[in-house]
């Protein structure tokens, strides 16, 4: 009977099961412990790994790649995690992996089985320099000559240059010059090479027409077709006149005429480049779509045609690049890039009536006088309209600029700006033209050069690969 009544009995049957239970979630739990340390351990370890080959793969770090990781890794009290520290690099590129998977003693699931887990920490960065294009399109404009900004410039200027052009990118980064005003000294070796209606021999620029700033390309004669580019007039619209007669007459003509003032094309001559920087003078007003139009010219294909008349350097007789296409990498190791800098907004730009300007007496009289003075003097008040037009009112001008950065934009080119001491209004024009909000520039003073500064290290940019 006791044992039938035993074998009935149901007080504590479910004890044996809840210890069973018990023991289970302890070990559930055992095994998350477990599962959470190793993800804090692989995560110190990876973050000491990604921090060690983005030090050592800098193209600027002059210490051996291999002992800047492992001396992370000391550091990090992780000497000996290392196992393996690879080194892959030539002239212009360094790529450091480093392998330092360990191993985790586990608490709980050494219960079933698994007494230590693996740590990966497996990281690899490289820096490479690519084919760079870059244009400085660069306003020498008159309100440079305030609060020291010209001097602010050059140094910045200079400071990206050495920053860009080193040992290891030789035949690697190009670089082309525009400085503007109110127009672009194209010099006369570009200028004759182009399908232009010549008007004079004293100065070159070109009057764009407003179609042109659609279109990316500034095209060589033989390439242009039958309508020519048109020569801009040489004046000064001051009011002013010294009463001498000499070359420089006209010290502030409507076109720059001064060598220094010309485009630079393709050159990696970086004491060259700096010396015609520094030798920039504030002068006339401001026409950033123009500046703009020639910086961009000058990486579209098309311009390949003036580059043997130029002398530009063997390596880069083949530049501009053909524009990056998504479908074909080769296509993509080449990057374009323009730095547009200003330090104020687009003024109205104004010319002689073409009436006044139609014969060779007319040009030859005009590089003499400025037309403004000319006319306070000679002619009515009310006739003076008649004698001018407006070319470019800041509106237009600044429509024009947004056509020619939607172009570049349109065919891969990154696009920085650099708004120096500029209105608000100057502001938005810079950062529309801008590639995106975090390409454009708001600076004061001496910050140009830390602007300058953050875009030559994003050309050079290092990334994380792995």
């Amino acid at each position: 009977m006791f044992y039938r009544n035993f074998a009935k009995e149901e007080d504590g049957v479910v004890t044996a099961f809840a210890c069973l239970m018990i023991f289970m979630i302890v070990l559930i739990g055992g095994i998350g412990v477990d599962m959470m340390r190793h993800e804090m351990e692989r995560t110190r370890i990876q973050a000491v790994a990604d921090r060690a080959v983005l030090a050592a793969a800098d193209l600027d770090q002059e210490l051996d790649p291999e002992a800047v990781v492992r001396d992370y890794f000391a550091k990090s009290g992780m000497a000996d995690f290392v196992s393996q520290v690879n080194v892959d690099q030539g002239l212009n590129y360094r790529t450091v992996t480093v392998d330092a998977t360990t191993t985790f003693d586990t608490q709980f699931m050494d219960f079933l089985g698994v007494p230590t887990l693996d740590v990966p920490g497996i990281s690899t960065a490289e820096e490479r320099v690519s084919k760079v294009e870059i244009s400085m399109v660069l306003d020498i404009s008159g309100s440079m000559g305030r609060n020291g900004r010209m001097g602010n410039l050059q140094v910045a200027a200079g400071e990206f240059l050495d920053a860009v052009l080193k040992d290891e990118t030789e035949d690697l980064i190009s670089i082309n010059v525009v400085p503007y005003t109110a127009q672009v000294n194209a010099g006369e070796r570009i200028f004759s090479q182009m399908n232009v209606n010549r008007l004079h021999d004293y100065s070159f620029c070109i009057d764009f027409t407003d179609l042109d700033f659609t279109n990316p390309a500034i095209l060589a004669g033989s390439t242009h077709g039958a309508e020519p580019y048109e020569h801009m007039q040489h004046f000064d619209a001051g009011y002013r006149w010294s009463g001498s007669r000499s070359e420089d007459s006209i010290s502030n003509p409507g076109c720059p005429k001064r060598s220094y003032e010309e485009i630079t094309a393709f050159s990696q001559n970086k004491e060259a480049l700096k010396a015609q920087i520094n030798q920039f003078r504030p002068r006339a007003n401001t026409a950033i779509h123009l500046g703009m139009k020639w910086g961009v010219g000058m990486l579209d294909p098309a311009w390949q045609d003036f580059n043997a008349a130029l002398g530009v350097d063997q390596p880069f007789l083949d530049r501009p690049a053909a524009y990056a296409d998504p479908d074909v990498p080769e296509s993509n190791e080449t990057l374009k890039t323009i730095i547009l800098m200003t330090d104020g907004e687009n003024v109205t730009t104004r010319r002689i009536h073409p009436d006044y300007y139609s014969r060779q007496s007319h040009r030859v009289h005009w590089s003499k006088y400025p037309l403004g003075y000319y006319l306070n003097r000679h002619v009515r008040s009310r006739d003076h309209w008649r004698w001018r037009t407006t070319k470019y009112t800041p509106s237009k001008a600044d429509a024009l600029l947004s056509d020619i950065c939607d172009a570049a934009k349109d065919n891969n080119i990154v696009i920085w700006s650099i708004g120096f001491e500029v209105s608000d209004h100057g502001a938005d024009v810079m950062r529309n033209c801008a590639s995106s909000p975090s390409h454009f520039f708001r600076v004061e003073g001496i910050e140009i050069s830390e602007a300058f500064a953050s875009i030559a290290r994003q050309i050079n940019q290092l990334r994380l690969t792995q």
